[in-house]
C-alpha cells in the first residue's frame, strides 16, 4: 500500500520553478513601478500639509494682535485682584488701628517691643496667666509669619523682612522663658500639680509623669509644638516663612530665560507686569551644598511634623518651707537649671552610662504620618538635626507610638520625607457652580480635596486609604495662603518648593509656557473643566499637553468629553489624537486652527454661556484658581 504524497517530476519541479521565479520578478516590477508614484504620493501629502500649515500660521498671525488685546482685557482682573489684595491689607491695618484692643500691631516695632518689655518686667509667673498671654503672643507670631508670605516684595522692603523675622525669633523666645518661669514656680510648690493642658497650640506639662529623684533632682519632660527654639528657627523657620512665596509673590519677568524668551517669541503685551509672577527655579544656585554627614538630616527633604519636643532633667530648685505662719523661700537668680546627663563624675571618659528610654504618643487626627518618622535630636553647636545619639528606635503604629533610647536628654523632633506625595498621580481642575470650582490632586498616599469659591478656598476632603483623615481641617474657609501652610503643618505638602526638582522626578516645562498656562487655565475655569494627560511627558519641555472640557453642571466629567490640547505660552491647538492613541502626535483635528491664547482656541468649540460664564467671572476667584496652580504646579509636578 502506498503512503505519502506523489513524488514530483523533474519537469513539474523546474516548471514549477520557473512559475515561481516569474512572479517574484512580476512582483518586483510593480513595486519598482510603484514605487516613485508612492514617492510622488507622499511628498504632494507633505506639500499640501505644509501648504495647509502655512495657511493656518498665516491666519493666526493676521488675528493675533485682536487676539492679544482681548486676552489683555481679561488679564485686568488679575490687576484687580492684587488692588484689591493691597487694600485690604491697608484696611486690616487700619481696622487694627481704631479698635484700640490693647494688642499690639506686630509690624510696628516700637508697638511690639513695648509690649514684650512689659512683658518681660510682669512678675506674674501664674501657670495659667502665662498660658493666655502665650496665646495671644502666638497670634503675633502667625500675624508675622503670614505677612512674610502673603505680603508682595513691592509691598515689603528687605529691611522689614529682616524686622519681622527677628522679631518672631525674640517673641519665641520671649514665650519659653515664661514658660520656664511658669514651671519654676510650680516646681516651688510643696505639692507640685499635676497639670494637664489639651490645648496642642499651647505647652503640655506633665510634673509628676516619668519622675525619678535623686535626692534634689527631677525628670521633666515638656512639649511645645509651637514654640521652636531660637536655634531651630535659624535652621528652619525662617527658611520656610518663604517657600509659598516663592512660587507665588515674585514680581519679575518669570525669570532671566523667559525673559529672553519672551523678546524672541513673544509680542504679548505686558499686562501681567503689574501682578506677582513667580519665579520657578529649577536649577541649583551655586551657593548650595550636597549633605555628605549620612547622621546630619537634610532639611531640603525632610521637615518636622508634629512639633518639637524639649526634653531636660531639671535640677529641682528649693522649695517654700512653711515655719509657724511664715513660708520661706530660698530665691536663685539662674532660674531653671538643668541636670548633666550623663552626670559628671570621676569616672574614666569610656564609663558606660545608662540611655535614656523615651516614649512620644503621636499627635492624634492633628497629623499624618505616611511612612515611619524620622526621629532626630537638635545639635546646637552645629545648628543642625542629627541622627546619631538616638537608637533602638520601635514604632508601634496600632497604639500611634515612637519608642527610642537617647544618650543624652536633647530637644527632639519626628520629621517626615516632604515629597512623599510627589509627583502627583492624577489631576482635574472642575467648576462647580458660579465662581466655584473642586480641584481634585491623587497622590500616592492620599487623594486631596481643595473647594474655591470666590477668593477662599477650602479643603474638603483628604483620603487615606480610603478613610477621610484631618477632619479638624476640613470645612473651614481660608485664602490660599493659610491653606498652604496648615496642610504642611499637617504632614500634607502637595506644594513644590525651591529644592522639590532635586528630590522629585519632575516633568520640567519651560517657564513660558507652565506659568500662561496657569494663568488661562484661571481666566476660563469657571466653564471649563481642565486635567492631567499621558501626553504632558511626551509634549517636550516648550510645550504642555492637558485635557480640557466644556462643563457647565455639576457633575464629573465623562471620558469621551475631554480633548486635548497643546499650548507653548505662544500658540495653542487642539490635537487629533486621544488619550488611547498608541504615539503622540502634534497633528491637528480635523478644521481646527492655530490661535495665539488657550483662551481663544477653547473658544472656537464653546458655547455661548460658557463664553459669558467666562466673561463675568469674579477677579477675586480667577486669582485664587491661579494662586492654587502656581502653588501645587500640576502641568510639571505630575
Amino acid at each position: 500500500m502506498a503512503s505519502g504524497k506523489k513524488k514530483l517530476s523533474k519537469t513539474e519541479r523546474l516548471r514549477l520553478q520557473k512559475e515561481e521565479e516569474e512572479r517574484r520578478l512580476k512582483e518586483e516590477e510593480e513595486a519598482r513601478l510603484q514605487a516613485p508614484q508612492e514617492e510622488a504620493a507622499r511628498l504632494e501629502k507633505e506639500r499640501l500639509e505644509r501648504e495647509q500649515r502655512e495657511r493656518l500660521e498665516s491666519k493666526d498671525q493676521e488675528r493675533r494682535e485682536s487676539e492679544l488685546a482681548e486676552l489683555c482685557s481679561l488679564e485686568e482682573k488679575f490687576v484687580s485682584a492684587e488692588q484689591w489684595k493691597t487694600d485690604y491689607r491697608a484696611y486690616a491695618k487700619w481696622e487694627h488701628y481704631i479698635g484700640c484692643d490693647g494688642s499690639p500691631d506686630p509690624a510696628v516695632l516700637q508697638e511690639i517691643n513695648t509690649f514684650m518689655s512689659l512683658w518681660r518686667e510682669d512678675q506674674n509667673e501664674d501657670i495659667q496667666f502665662v498660658m493666655e498671654k502665650g496665646k495671644e503672643v502666638l497670634n503675633l507670631i502667625e500675624k508675622l509669619q503670614f505677612l512674610l508670605l502673603d505680603t508682595p516684595p513691592n509691598e515689603i522692603t528687605e529691611k522689614e523682612t529682616v524686622q519681622y523675622q527677628e522679631t518672631i525669633l525674640e517673641l519665641q523666645n520671649l514665650l519659653r522663658q515664661k514658660y520656664n518661669g511658669a514651671t519654676e514656680r510650680l516646681l516651688k510648690c510643696q505639692c507640685v500639680p499635676k497639670l494637664k493642658i489639651l490645648d496642642s497650640k499651647e505647652v503640655t506639662v506633665d510634673s509628676k509623669e516619668n519622675v525619678e529623684e535623686r535626692e534634689e533632682e527631677e525628670q521633666k519632660a515638656k512639649e511645645e509644638p509651637s514654640a521652636p527654639t531660637e536655634e531651630e528657627m535659624h535652621s528652619d523657620g525662617i527658611k520656610s516663612a518663604s517657600s509659598f512665596k516663592e512660587n507665588t509673590n515674585n514680581i519679575a519677568n518669570i525669570n532671566e530665560k523667559t525673559e529672553e524668551e519672551t523678546e524672541k517669541k513673544s509680542e504679548i503685551p505686558d499686562i501681567l507686569s503689574q501682578v506677582q509672577i513667580p519665579v520657578l527655579q529649577e536649577e541649583p544656585s551655586e551657593k548650595e551644598e550636597d549633605i555628605t554627614d549620612e547622621n546630619i538630616v537634610d532639611l531640603r527633604q525632610f521637615v518636622p511634623v508634629g512639633g518639637v519636643y524639649h526634653i531636660d532633667v531639671l535640677q529641682l530648685p528649693p522649695r517654700a518651707k512653711e515655719i509657724k505662719s511664715w513660708s520661706m523661700l530660698e530665691v536663685l537668680d539662674g532660674g531653671l537649671e538643668a541636670y548633666p546627663y550623663p552626670p559628671e563624675s570621676e569616672e574614666p571618659e569610656d564609663a558606660t552610662h545608662t540611655p535614656v528610654e523615651i516614649t512620644l504618643r503621636l499627635p492624634d487626627n492633628d497629623v499624618i504620618y505616611f511612612e515611619n518618622p524620622v526621629v532626630a535630636r537638635w545639635d546646637p553647636a552645629g545648628q543642625q538635626w542629627r541622627t546619631d545619639g538616638i537608637s533602638n528606635i520601635m514604632y508601634k503604629t496600632e497604639e500611634g507610638k515612637v519608642t527610642f533610647e537617647m544618650d543624652a536628654f536633647y530637644t527632639i523632633a519626628l520629621l517626615q520625607d516632604a515629597y512623599l506625595n510627589m509627583p502627583y498621580q492624577a489631576w482635574e481642575l472642575r467648576p462647580t457652580g458660579t465662581d466655584e470650582l473642586l480641584l481634585i490632586l491623587t497622590t500616592a498616599f492620599a487623594e486631596v480635596q481643595i473647594q474655591v469659591k470666590g477668593h477662599q478656598c477650602m479643603l474638603s476632603s483628604v483620603v487615606v486609604e480610603e478613610k477621610d483623615v484631618l477632619s479638624h481641617l476640613t470645612g473651614k474657609w481660608m485664602t490660599p495662603v493659610h491653606l498652604t501652610v496648615v496642610l504642611k503643618k499637617a504632614g500634607i505638602n502637595i506644594f513644590p518648593g525651591e529644592y522639590s526638582h532635586k528630590y522629585v522626578c519632575v516633568n520640567k516645562k519651560a517657564p513660558l509656557a507652565e506659568v500662561r498656562a496657569y494663568q488661562q487655565m484661571a481666566l476660563v475655569a469657571s466653564a471649563f473643566a481642565f486635567s492631567w494627560s499621558k501626553w504632558n511627558l511626551e509634549s517636550g519641555e516648550e510645550q504642555v499637553v492637558l485635557k480640557v472640557s466644556e462643563h457647565l453642571k455639576t457633575d464629573s466629567v465623562k471620558d469621551e468629553d475631554w480633548s486635548l490640547y497643546m499650548f507653548n505660552g505662544q500658540r495653542a491647538q487642539r490635537l487629533k489624537i486621544t488619550e488611547a492613541s498608541e504615539a503622540f502626535s502634534e497633528e491637528l483635528e480635523g478644521h481646527s486652527e492655530f490661535h495665539s491664547t488657550l483662551y481663544h482656541m477653547l473658544k472656537d468649540f464653546a458655547s455661548n454661556e460658557a463664553i459669558d460664564k467666562v466673561q463675568k467671572a469674579s477677579f477675586l476667584f480667577i486669582d485664587t484658581v491661579y494662586q492654587l496652580l502656581l502653588a501645587t504646579r500640576v502641568l510639571t509636578y505630575s
